[in-house]
């Protein structure tokens, strides 16, 4: 059976620091002598996957014992069994995806250390090398974040369950909540304006003719285009069903015959060149060069002023704060929600440590129920102006059912799908070839 302490190592070794990884990478580099420890089907275990996940438990701070070595490889093999499950369940995850969340992570560890220069320079790397060095482990961390949400999705947990798992709780055992708060946002995207949509529809007829010459589009697509892995891809997506992309590639891929060239098209996110491949029923395969017109300074202010006026509206009473967000806030999460930011666990009460540090600083400087001026910010790549409601922050305290049920119910949700992975694990790890080196075989992962 999965211990809880290991079904905490998988959370580890799924969300490890990337900037963790490096630095426990360079204090085992060279002390290692690799060899394969465990196989599970056509998945191999280095021993210094062992030892660099076993370092990185350390760095985080988990209490060690003579047994932790073996839960963590216990946790590795669980997790090469979910990534082989994955694999004869026919679990997908898209290129994209990976190239999305590569970035996704790599914005923030820059936000962090202050800018790409310096996190290059830091590890002697480029962005391009990091990207290269972490993608097929990326690949690995979502199909198996996939697998398990595949073998626990249905679960669901009832108010009593919640209360019983609480109760269950000893009173000297219960968690310390830091400080948290309630904030809400209004959120304008910079969009570029016509100047800049006509320079890159201009751009992208300019490639169209040179296709039509005899130029390859994959070559163009690789050199030109923006969308994230289009140097490997050629700009190649693959085969989408109807409803999956956005609605006016997909209308204009499904106008053109096999082996067209569009026109210009333009979606939310950018403009596009695209050429049909294939069609199979209700999927089709195109390719695409895309081209994301850069705002001016003028659209920049342009969203400016908008939102300064949403900002007068609010302050003066004419609307609510959170019909504005639901009304006029490009940001679809959270407007969605009033405005308001939520947690992993769905409660817009969030811990102070969860939020970017721009958003932590700007609480700093505002009172209680205040409203801040617009602010010109960088929303996970895309550049806009926001405002931030902060309405109301809770001091740091011992978890109650009052106070906190959602963080509860999701700490109860997570209990009742650690026992789900359990008994799916009894299950599995007799479908698959699990091989263990014999120096490890006093671990009995497999008993």
């Amino acid at each position: 059976m999965i211990s809880r302490f290991t079904r905490r190592i998988i959370a580890g070794l799924i969300l490890m620091n990337w900037l963790g990884f490096y630095n426990c990478l360079a204090q085992t580099e060279g002390i290692i002598i690799d060899e394969i420890i465990s196989k599970v089907d056509n998945h191999i275990i280095l021993k210094s996957e062992l030892e660099l996940a076993y370092l990185d438990m350390i760095t985080r701070g988990e209490s060690v014992n003579s047994d932790s070595k073996c839960r963590v490889l216990e946790a590795l093999i669980v997790n090469k069994l979910l990534l082989a499950k994955a694999e004869t369940d026919s679990i997908i995850v898209l290129d994209i995806e990976v190239e999305n969340s590569l970035d996704r992570k790599l914005r923030y560890f820059i936000a962090q250390i202050g800018s790409e220069e310096k996190l290059e320079e830091y590890y002697d790397k480029s962005i391009e090398e990091f990207k290269e060095d972490l993608r097929d482990k990326e690949k690995e961390q979502l199909l198996i974040v996939r697998m398990q949400d595949n073998i626990t999705s249905r679960i669901v947990i009832t108010p009593s369950e919640i209360r019983d798992f609480f109760n269950k709780i000893p009173k000297d055992s219960l968690p310390y909540f830091s400080k948290q708060v309630t904030v809400g946002q209004i959120v304008k995207y910079t969009k570029a304006g016509t100047q800049r949509v006509n320079e890159a529809k201009d751009k992208l007829s300019a490639l169209k003719q040179l296709i039509l010459s005899g130029e390859s589009f994959g070559n163009l697509a690789a050199r030109y285009s923006m969308e994230p892995g289009a140097d490997r891809s050629g700009g190649r997506l693959g085969f989408f069903r109807k409803g999956e992309l956005a609605p006016e590639y997909e209308a204009t891929a499904l106008a053109l015959s096999v082996g067209e060239i569009s026109d210009p098209v333009q979606t939310d996110f950018g403009i596009h060149l695209i050429q049909l491949l294939e069609r199979r029923g209700n999927e089709y395969d195109t390719q695409h060069i895309l081209i994301i017109p850069e705002p001016s300074e003028d659209d920049i202010q342009n969203t400016f002023h908008l939102l300064d006026s949403i900002y007068s509206l609010i302050n003066h009473d004419s609307i609510s704060f959170d019909k504005a967000a639901k009304e006029f806030s490009d940001d679809k999460i959270s407007s969605a929600n009033g405005g308001f930011l939520m947690d992993r666990s769905g409660s817009s009460k969030m811990s102070v440590e969860m939020l970017d540090p721009n958003t932590f600083f700007t609480l700093d400087t505002m009172k209680l129920g205040s409203l801040s001026r617009p602010m010109i910010y960088d929303f996970d790549g895309k550049s806009g102006v926001r405002i931030i409601y902060y309405k109301d922050a809770m001091k740091p305290h011992i978890a109650s059912l009052n106070d906190d049920w959602q963080k509860i119910s999701d700490a109860a949700l997570n209990e009742k799908r650690g026992l789900i992975l359990n008994s799916w694990f009894g299950d599995a790890k007799h479908d698959v070839f699990i091989d263990i080196d014999e120096e490890y075989i006093n671990c009995n992962i497999l008993n």
